[in-house]
C-alpha cells in the first residue's frame, strides 16, 4: 500500500478511492483544518485554511524529495507516494493564522446568541489557529437574514461562502435553489427568485455549514447544544433504515440529525425523518391502561397495569374456551422492533398455540423518489415490515399480511392487535374490527379517539425513541438502536407488554425486557446478522477546568 508522511507521522492510504493528502490525513486521524471541503461534495478549494508544504519526489532528480516552493492545497492535491506534508511548518501556520484574521473581519461576534456555538468550525479553528487578537478597526460590514424554505433561515453575515450548501443542492438534490450573488465584499448566498429552499432532503444543508450561517427553524434558539446527549437510532418513521443521532436532554428528544453510514444513508436523511418525530411527545400520548366504558356515556375506565394484564389475558382465555384452538390471532405493526414482534408472537402462542400471526398495515404514500446524489426517499411509511414477518416466522409456518387476514377476519373471535403509527391509522374497517371481537390494543397515541373506544383494553405502549430494538429496512438490512428517552409516564415498551402477558399466563419471575438477550433466540440472522450502533458519541472538551 502507498505512503505519504505528514508532519512526520508515516500515513498508508488507497490511491484509488481517498486519493488527496487531506483525506489520507483524516484517514489517519490527523487534523488539517478545513472549511469547503466535504466528503460527500466536489472539491471547491476555495477556503485556502487547509494549505500545507509539500516536498514530493522529483522524478527528473533520481525521485529525491524537493519541496515545492508554493502552499498546497491538501483537499485538491493527490497523495504522491514518497512525499511528505508540513501542515505545522512557519509557512503553513502563518497562512492557518492570516486566513481565520480575514475570515473574522466581518464576521459578526454574535458567539454568545448564536445557535451554532459549540459545533461551530469558525470557533474551533479560531481558537486552535487563529490569532489572539484582531486588527481590523473598521466597522464590519453587516448582511441581511433571510427567510430560505419552511426550515433553513440565513445569517449572511455569518457565512464564510465555503459554497457546501450551494453545490449540495446541485450535486446531492440537483434541485439548484442556493446560489452565489455578488462579488468581493458584497458576495452573498441565496435562493433563486420564487425559488425556496423546500426539497426532501433541504434541513442538511443546516448539518453541512460550518458556522451558524445556515439555521433549522425548527431547533432554533431552544437549547444549547452541549447540554444535548446524543443517542445512535435508527429511522423509525419510514423503509429507509436511515442511521441517525437522537439529540434529547431532560428526556425530550430536541432534534434529530444523521449519522454517517455509507451502506445506507452516506451522511444525509429526509426532512421527513429529521422533523417526524413530534408524534413521540404528542399531547395525544395514552398514559395508562384502560377498559372498554360500559353505560350511558360509554367512557373508558382507567385501570393500573396488573389490572390490565389480567384483563387482557381473562379475557383472551374465555376467547379460547368458548371458540377452542385457532380462535385468537395477533396482528404485529411494522412500527415495532424484531424483538418485540417475537415476543408478542410467543405472548399469544402461549394463550393459543394455533393463534395466527399477521403483519399490520404497511402505509404507502407516493412513490420512491432517488435524488442525483443517490439518496432515495422512501414510499413505504413503516421501519420494520421486513424484520416483523422474519421474527413471526421464527414463532409460526404462516404469517399472513394485513389484507389476507382481513379477508379471513370472521375465523377469529380474538385479537391482540399492536399500532404505534405516528398518524391516524385506523380506517372504518380495522375499527369495525375490533368492535366485532374481544380486542387488546396495544398504542402509543388517541387518534380521534375511535380506534381506543372500539378496543375492549388498551394497553399505552413506547415509540421507537423510548426503547431499543432491531429493525430491518427495505433492502433487508438488520440494524440495532438503542433507547434515547425514558418512556413516558406510565407507558411499556410492546416487548415489556409481552414479557407481562407471558408472565401473567405462567407465573414465574417477571422478566425485563432486553433485546439483545433474545438474538440467539430469534435465529442465525438475528444472532449474526444485526448491525449495532458505534458507541455513543462524547462531547469533548479542550477548556482546562481547575478547582478554585
Amino acid at each position: 500500500m502507498p505512503q505519504i508522511t505528514i508532519d512526520g507521522r508515516p500515513c498508508d492510504y488507497d490511491a484509488d478511492k481517498r486519493p488527496t493528502i487531506l483525506q489520507v490525513a483524516l484517514d489517519n486521524g490527523i487534523e488539517i483544518p478545513h472549511y469547503c471541503y466535504h466528503d460527500g461534495l466536489s472539491i471547491a478549494a476555495s477556503c485556502r485554511i487547509c494549505l500545507a508544504e509539500v516536498a514530493q519526489p522529483n522524478p527528473r532528480n533520481d525521485n529525491q524529495l524537493e519541496l515545492i516552493p508554493k502552499l498546497l492545497p491538501t483537499c485538491q492535491t493527490p497523495a504522491v507516494e514518497g512525499s511528505e506534508v508540513y501542515t505545522q511548518s512557519p509557512k503553513a501556520i502563518g497562512n492557518q493564522k492570516a486566513v481565520m484574521e480575514l475570515l473574522l473581519i466581518n464576521h459578526p461576534l454574535d458567539c454568545p446568541v448564536c445557535d451554532q456555538a459549540g459545533e461551530c468550525l469558525l470557533q474551533d479553528y479560531s481558537y486552535k489557529y487563529g490569532n489572539g487578537q484582531s486588527r481590523f478597526e473598521e466597522n464590519k460590514i453587516k448582511q441581511p437574514k433571510k427567510d430560505l424554505g419552511p426550515n433553513v433561515l440565513l445569517y449572511s453575515d455569518r457565512c464564510i461562502m465555503c459554497s457546501r450548501c450551494q453545490r449540495f443542492t446541485s450535486e446531492v438534490t440537483g434541485t439548484n435553489e442556493i446560489g452565489i450573488f455578488g462579488r468581493g465584499s458584497s458576495e452573498q448566498i441565496d435562493v433563486f427568485p420564487g425559488k425556496p429552499l423546500d426539497n426532501e432532503l433541504s434541513g442538511n444543508v443546516v448539518d453541512i455549514c460550518p458556522v451558524g450561517a445556515l439555521l433549522d427553524k425548527d431547533f432554533l434558539m431552544s437549547m444549547r447544544v452541549w447540554n444535548l446527549r446524543s443517542t445512535p437510532s435508527i429511522d423509525g418513521i419510514t423503509a429507509s433504515g436511515d442511521n441517525l443521532w437522537l439529540e434529547h436532554n431532560d428526556d425530550k428528544l430536541r432534534r434529530v440529525k444523521p449519522r454517517t453510514n455509507m451502506d445506507v444513508n452516506t451522511w444525509w436523511t429526509s426532512d421527513e425523518i429529521r422533523y417526524g418525530w413530534k408524534f413521540v411527545h404528542a399531547a395525544e400520548r395514552l398514559t395508562t391502561p384502560s377498559l372498554k366504558g360500559e353505560g350511558q356515556f360509554g367512557q373508558r375506565q382507567a385501570i393500573n397495569w396488573n389490572d390490565g394484564l389480567t384483563a387482557a389475558v381473562n379475557g383472551l382465555r374465555e376467547v379460547t374456551d368458548q371458540y377452542g384452538s385457532g380462535s385468537l390471532a395477533v396482528v404485529v405493526s411494522p412500527m415495532l422492533a424484531c424483538e418485540e414482534a417475537y415476543l408478542l408472537a410467543k405472548a399469544v402462542v402461549a394463550l393459543d398455540p394455533a393463534a395466527t400471526l399477521v403483519v399490520g398495515p404497511v402505509p404507502i404514500d407516493g412513490e420512491d423518489k432517488t435524488f442525483p446524489g443517490g439518496y432515495t426517499v422512501y414510499a413505504e411509511k413503516a421501519p420494520n415490515a421486513r424484520g416483523v414477518r422474519r421474527a413471526l416466522e421464527q414463532i409460526g409456518e404462516e404469517v399472513l399480511d394485513f389484507d389476507a387476514f382481513v379477508a379471513k377476519a370472521d375465523e377469529f373471535s380474538g385479537l391482540v392487535m399492536t399500532a404505534n403509527y405516528p398518524s391516524d391509522w385506523a380506517t372504518p374497517g380495522i375499527v369495525q374490527l375490533l368492535e366485532n371481537k374481544f380486542s387488546v390494543l396495544l398504542d402509543t397515541t388517541d387518534h380521534g379517539g375511535k380506534v381506543i373506544a372500539a378496543a375492549d383494553v388498551v394497553l399505552p405502549s413506547c415509540t421507537w425513541a423510548e426503547k431499543a430494538g432491531t429493525f430491518e429496512n427495505i433492502n433487508n438490512r438488520l440494524q440495532g438502536f438503542e433507547q434515547a428517552i425514558a418512556p413516558l409516564e406510565f407507558s411499556r415498551a410492546e416487548g415489556q407488554i409481552a414479557l407481562d402477558i407471558i408472565h401473567t399466563v405462567q407465573g414465574g419471575s417477571r422478566i425485563v425486557y432486553d433485546p439483545l438477550k433474545l438474538h440467539a433466540e430469534m435465529g442465525d440472522a438475528f444472532a449474526t446478522d444485526i448491525h449495532q450502533p458505534a458507541a455513543a458519541r462524547e462531547a469533548v472538551s479542550e477548556v482546562e477546568y481547575v478547582q478554585l
